[in-house]
């Protein structure tokens, strides 16, 4: 499959190939999905790159979100860097699902900060306002800040063990600097509260396919490498997880409260991925089995929900060249058939009982119940506030006086596409997988 992805490269030298790497990126999914074999004992290991029950997921939906990706970059198609853009778009899916493959630390090191450049030259290149250049400064120094000492300590690891396998690396220390050092640049990824502040900076700024891979994949990297780094710190996180978790709750709390006076559409979306990562981020940090499940789950399901809020949003910005909730006002109006897909992403966004999220927030509120008896009360006010602006959203820019008094339809197909699938995603996957 990596040596298919590879073979996409001379399809770029071609003068017009936009449906042709698109049609041949949706074949990657179609390859992966049915060549796998998922059986009880599923483990597809090879010498530095293998594949689980935990990457399995999460390289399923890097290639549905770059998919969609592609799909809704039309108008990069007319302009005259569009090879440029397929070819960013590659080597970043490339780069994050090897990522998700990598047996070896160093490897995952590698393809960790490689994902950064590329996405940094799409949040520069096809970024909307000149901000961007500032924005693209605040993502590249909170990841190499955060990254850099990550390095270290994994050539600290290799002077112990003589390998960067994961297998070899049980480290039973307990040493608060040793998990603090391991935890930074994974929450900064994710991110944590208080290390958060690149997250709104870019996603306002950024295009709609920056979004897209920032809500639905970048966030996902500091969940997974965590799941990754628990196996190996597991006395470090027992010991010390209770200094992270209370930032975490505290943070999830102010930032649903920070998405209420929000005036910008993309800004409110990426806070509400602050206050739902946050709630991943306690169920890994419960140590139980239910968070683990939760958080896993509530990742998938914020991917899909998430990257369809930013693809929403753009639509409107595409007509009226404003993300701005004091002028979108009324759209039920103007685009009657994309409101129905607000409706559902934003009760999604909320937890609501059909979709993936409702069933990850259950399993990450019986965790942390067990790891802590009165954070049931702040998962309360999360949840509620977490409600309040997914509401707020969806009124404020449906309902409301339009500036014109008539009524039509200018959805394209290709939107109405990317906005079934990201809904489909978040209610078949519960149909499709045995999540316990």
């Amino acid at each position: 499959m990596i040596l298919y992805m590879f073979s996409l490269i001379l399809n770029l030298f071609m003068f017009n190939c936009w449906y042709l790497f698109q049609f041949m990126f949706s074949i990657v999914f179609f390859m992966f999905m049915f060549n796998v074999n998922i059986n009880l004992y599923f483990s597809m290991i090879f010498y530095d790159f293998g594949l689980d029950y935990i990457s399995f997921g999460l390289v399923m939906l890097c290639l549905i979100i770059l998919n969609l990706m592609i799909v809704s970059s039309n108008l990069v198609k007319l302009s005259i860097d569009m090879n440029l853009f397929l070819s960013v778009s590659l080597f970043l899916s490339l780069s994050i699902i090897l990522f998700f493959f990598s047996l070896n630390v160093f490897f995952m090191y590698l393809f960790f900060e490689l994902s950064l450049i590329f996405m940094i030259i799409m949040l520069l290149g096809w970024g909307y306002q000149p901000e961007r250049l500032m924005s693209g400064m605040y993502l590249l120094f909170y990841t190499v800040f955060s990254s850099l000492p990550f390095f270290l300590l994994i050539l600290y690891l290799y002077s112990f063990f003589y390998s960067f396998f994961f297998d070899y690396l049980n480290c039973f220390s307990m040493s608060f600097l040793l998990y603090f050092i391991m935890m930074f640049s994974f929450l900064v990824k994710a991110p944590m509260f208080m290390l958060h502040f690149w997250l709104p900076k870019a996603h306002v700024q950024a295009s709609v396919a920056g979004s897209m891979i920032l809500a639905g994949l970048m966030l996902k990297l500091g969940g997974y490498g965590i799941i990754r780094f628990m196996y190996m710190f597991e006395f470090g996180f027992f010991y010390n997880s209770y200094v992270f978790y209370s930032l975490v709750i505290c943070g999830s709390l102010i930032v649903s409260l920070i998405c209420l006076i929000q005036g910008d559409m993309s800004s409110m979306v990426a806070y509400s991925s602050i206050s739902h990562m946050g709630l991943c981020l306690l169920g890994l940090l419960s140590m139980n089995l239910f968070g683990l499940v939760g958080s896993y789950v509530l990742m998938f399901g914020h991917g899909a929900c998430s990257s369809g809020l930013f693809c929403l949003a753009n639509i409107f910005y595409s007509r009226l060249n404003s993300r701005s909730f004091f002028l979108i006002k009324g759209m039920v109006l103007y685009m009657p058939s994309i409101s129905i897909f607000w409706f559902l992403l934003c009760m999604f966004n909320m937890s609501c009982p059909p979709s993936l999220n409702f069933i990850g927030e259950l399993l990450i509120l019986s965790s942390m119940i067990e790891y802590w008896g009165f954070s049931g009360l702040y998962f309360f006010f999360i949840s509620f506030f977490g409600s309040c602006f997914c509401v707020y959203l969806y009124l404020y820019s449906q309902h409301g006086m339009f500036m014109y008094s008539f009524s039509f339809n200018s959805g394209f197909v290709c939107e109405f596409l990317i906005s079934t699938v990201h809904v489909f995603m978040l209610i078949a996957v519960i149909l499709l997988i045995d999540i316990f």
